[in-house]
């Protein structure tokens, strides 16, 4: 059952964790990509009404946290929990490794967590599917396509909703790479 307290609790955790961020390209806060990660996967499990809402809101909301703010894995575990901060480590690059390896490597973390740690991951490249920033070359584009395309791959055959709305963004997104 959704806990709109929870919500709220997680919410106010993201915004002051990400609170001096921007979306890049943009002056609009970083919490509206959170916000609208965390809409596309609430979205998908009401749809099948299957997995954990409060655990695919939450590692939604915070699944940037310890990749791009100074809170570690430690400071989510302390205030949310062990799930909650293992799915939010899941979806963390790590930093690490070449560039090269760090998708594959998120991707089999998120294999061994719950599904809804794969709803997150799907829903943040739904939204990371819109409009690429305008200083992104043809061949970035075509890269981060490809890359959305392994997403799907690796991580589907969790939730048919969210599975469609990314292989949809996938093809709509070619749209950029011809402009």
């Amino acid at each position: 059952m959704w806990n709109p307290d929870l919500y709220q609790k997680t919410l106010s955790f993201a915004n002051h964790a990400h609170r001096e961020q921007k979306l890049p390209g943009s002056d609009l806060p970083y919490l509206a990509h959170l916000c609208n990660v965390c809409m596309e996967a609430v979205h998908a499990v009401l749809q099948s009404r299957t997995e954990d809402i409060n655990l695919v809101m939450q590692c939604a909301l915070l699944h940037d946290t310890i990749e791009d703010t100074d809170l570690t894995y430690e400071d989510v575990e302390k205030e949310f929990g062990k799930p909650v901060a293992d799915g939010v480590l899941a979806l963390t690059k790590d930093v690490k490794l070449e560039k090269r390896l760090q998708m594959s490597d998120s991707l089999e973390r998120i294999l061994q967590q719950p599904p809804e740690i794969r709803i997150v991951k799907m829903a943040d490249r739904i939204n990371n599917l819109s409009r690429p920033p305008h200083y992104w070359t043809k061949e970035k584009k075509m890269k981060y396509q490809t890359e959305a395309r392994l997403i799907l791959d690796t991580l589907g055959g969790v939730n048919s909703f969210i599975e469609t709305r990314l292989s949809n963004r996938i093809d709509k997104y070619t749209q950029y790479i011809k402009d």
